[in-house]
């Protein structure tokens, strides 16, 4: 006889129906035509309006206003598009419509589950930053990656592709690799970093003003990665700690992965209270309006020591575990090297030798600032604040 946990719900067969519904609907709008002035945009998993794929949204607006664009959205993140976006629920009767018949598709992940992908659509996956840990197939020699990845899955879903974005030459070799297909290359640089070379002193200052940065104050930004090794956000750093060494001049802007939740950062300061030396930003939707708003970055393995880089501001990489994150995960070469290229600036392992670098003014010696340079010629050839005008114009254009 079945269990009692065995037996269906009423909830859990409603759900069944509706899925095979919305399947069968799917399956008829596939024979509908394209509609050749259509778009679907999504990022970090359907998360909402970020990363690549939005700036690309607003360059198109701008230089091809016939294309509509709408963004998919799962219902857990609706709450968060901004007011006047077009956008579709995941997995609603209009989330499959626009699947079926969007002749563009534009992602910096994948649309979550499944989508038949059709003669005449092009799909463009931008990719959400310059890999430096292990990415793709290569996952297949870490254990603890390959046994949660199914690369049969990633390769399908790589097959979709009709351009694949990339910001430097290393992340092009990169993405050869480990994504093996037949798509075109799109060496034109990341989007998402146009606004680094046009926001104005303006704008940067009402960004510090709206995060609670007062005039005068050092701001530092520490956004680290996820670990594959740990359980919830872990930092290696205590954040309020370095902020009482360095004294009230200086303010910290923590941000956790988003891997982590919105809520996930240290919680000492609302991001706007004004007060404190601590202000956590994990929630702010734009991790490049925190970017701009930052004196220095405290990097370790997260791609955004890449976009950051494009600042030419100082970077400290801060990473402890070293040992243990190269172990779990693997990156493609030494951030902490001290080899020009490979590292953007000063490198400590202890939060006492953190302290003492801004203390000491280290973070912004002429050595620091050499590796710096070093560093963006490698990973930044192709950032001149026009990346989202160049990838529109190719794109959109009509096939040929």
């Amino acid at each position: 006889m079945p269990t009692r946990a065995s037996v269906p719900t009423r909830a859990s067969v409603k759900r069944f129906v509706r899925r095979q519904a919305m399947r069968a609907a799917y399956r008829t709008d596939l024979r509908r035509p394209l509609d050749p002035d259509l778009a679907v945009y999504g990022a970090y998993w359907n998360r909402g309006v970020a990363c690549n794929p939005a700036a690309i949204h607003a360059k198109a607006r701008e230089l091809v206003p016939h294309i509509r664009g709408v963004w998919a959205v799962s219902s857990r993140h609706r709450d968060g598009m901004p007011a006047g976006v077009p956008y579709v629920i995941e997995g609603s009767r209009p989330y499959w419509r626009a699947m079926a018949t969007a002749t563009y598709l534009v992602n910096n992940s994948s649309f979550p589950g499944g989508f038949t992908k059709r003669p005449g659509q092009r799909y463009l996956q931008t990719h959400h930053g310059t890999p430096l840990k292990t990415m793709g197939l290569d996952q297949r020699a870490y254990p603890a990656l390959a046994r949660r990845a199914d690369f049969g899955k990633i390769l399908a879903h790589v097959g979709q592709w009709d351009f694949s974005l990339s910001a430097n030459p290393h992340t092009t070799e990169v993405w050869d690799r480990v994504y093996p297909g037949a798509y075109e290359r799109l060496d034109l640089g990341y989007p998402r970093n146009d606004v680094y070379f046009t926001a104005t002193a303006e704008d940067i200052a009402k960004i510090r003003a709206e995060l609670g940065i007062a005039d005068g104050r050092t701001a530092l930004l520490y956004a680290p990665t996820h670990r594959d090794y740990r359980t919830g956000f872990v930092p290696d750093l205590d954040p309020e700690r370095l902020a009482r060494q360095l004294g009230p001049d200086y303010v910290v802007l923590v941000r956790a992965h988003y891997f982590y939740g919105r809520s996930a950062g240290v919680g000492a300061v609302e991001a706007g209270a004004g007060t404190g030396q601590v202000i956590d930003v994990t929630g702010h939707p734009r991790v490049e309006e925190l970017c701009l708003a930052a004196d220095a970055l405290i990097a370790d393995y997260s791609s955004l020591v890449f976009d950051y880089a494009c600042l030419d501001r100082p970077i400290v990489v801060h990473a402890p575990d070293q040992a243990a994150y190269r172990a779990a995960r693997g990156t493609y070469f030494d951030l902490l090297s001290g080899r020009p290229g490979d590292t953007p600036g000063t490198v400590t392992t202890d939060p006492e030798r953190l302290a003492d670098v801004f203390r000491t003014g280290e973070w912004r010696s002429p050595e620091a600032a050499a590796l710096r340079t070093a560093f963006r010629e490698r990973f930044c050839p192709y950032d001149d604040g026009h990346a989202a005008e160049r990838v529109v114009r190719r794109f959109f254009a009509p096939a040929e």
